[in-house]
């Protein structure tokens, strides 16, 4: 059987997590990394990793024997950095399937309101205008791509259990409040049925089943480790930074709908509760 390559430009919590489950099915994992030190610990990993950021560029010569391809990069204010240094490149790999990590953010605030992926894209954040703004550069590139819009992301060593431990958690209340999440294992069960499935020009929300006010989260991760939840904050006594004033700027309820019915995904963790006990027990 020919070879299968996944390369993934930005080998972190997510792509990784496609890339332990891939391996086992067979692929050469390959991809970039910003670090030296990221780079070495990748190659120890058996993964043919390579240094990619705004000072080192990637020979072209790395992509060869692609047939899956995943973007999760972030934008910066000069647009899409793999689109801007790379596109002619991508253009000319024979690729089976192509996977853009994006964000629910490109759907801008709703006030609570749900949204699925025929909703108009309205960010009213530069992170999600931005975001937008690399959709539309990938789309330009006319490969086999399928667009992904995650929820906030949690997984091993990023989840509230961890700032609960590190002391660090608040529970911030603003009315109203709820966001979408997505435990790190079940984006990589996406992308596999994805790849499994192509569909291409399809753009899919991965969230779980239940958006959530994030003091719920907490206090929830608080009872499973016995610890008194911190107290409540409203919105407008906390101190916050701009990055985490930028994402209550923004409630929506987001459909996942998409991907159990089109691609048949049950998801491992349908709730931040099921995900932070499996999380606790791990």
């Amino acid at each position: 059987m020919a070879s299968k390559k996944l390369f993934c430009f930005g080998l972190g919590f997510s792509a990784l997590a496609l890339a332990r489950r891939l391996t086992s099915e067979g692929y050469v994992i390959a991809g970039t990394a910003r670090t030296a030190e990221k780079v070495a610990r990748l190659k120890a990993q058996d993964i043919e990793a390579h240094l990619f950021g705004p000072d080192n560029a990637l020979d072209p010569a790395a992509l060869k024997g692609t047939t899956h391809l995943l973007a999760s990069v972030p934008p910066d204010d000069q647009g899409d950095p793999v689109v801007g240094a790379l596109g002619h490149e991508l253009r000319r790999l024979s690729l089976h399937w192509a996977g853009y990590l994006s964000t629910t953010g490109v759907y801008g605030d709703r006030g609570g309101d749900e949204v699925d992926e025929a909703s108009p894209l309205t960010p009213t954040t530069t992170r999600g205008q931005r975001r937008l703004a690399a959709e539309e550069q990938w789309q330009a590139l006319k490969l086999p791509l399928h667009i992904f819009r995650l929820a906030g992301i949690y997984g091993p060593g990023r989840n509230q259990l961890e700032t609960m431990r590190a002391g660090t958690a608040k529970r911030i209340v603003k009315a109203g409040q709820v966001f979408s999440r997505i435990h790190v294992d079940d984006i990589a069960q996406v992308l596999a049925a994805s790849i499994a499935h192509p569909n291409v020009g399809a753009a899919y929300n991965v969230c779980d089943n239940e958006p959530a006010p994030p003091q719920d989260v907490v206090a929830f991760a608080a009872r499973l480790l016995g610890m008194t939840p911190p107290p409540e904050i409203a919105f407008e006594d906390a101190d916050l930074s701009p990055m985490a004033k930028s994402f209550y700027s923004e409630s929506k309820r987001v459909s996942n709908k998409r991907i159990r019915e089109e691609l048949g995904v049950t998801l491992l963790y349908p709730t931040y509760r099921e995900g932070l006990r499996a999380l606790l027990a791990q």
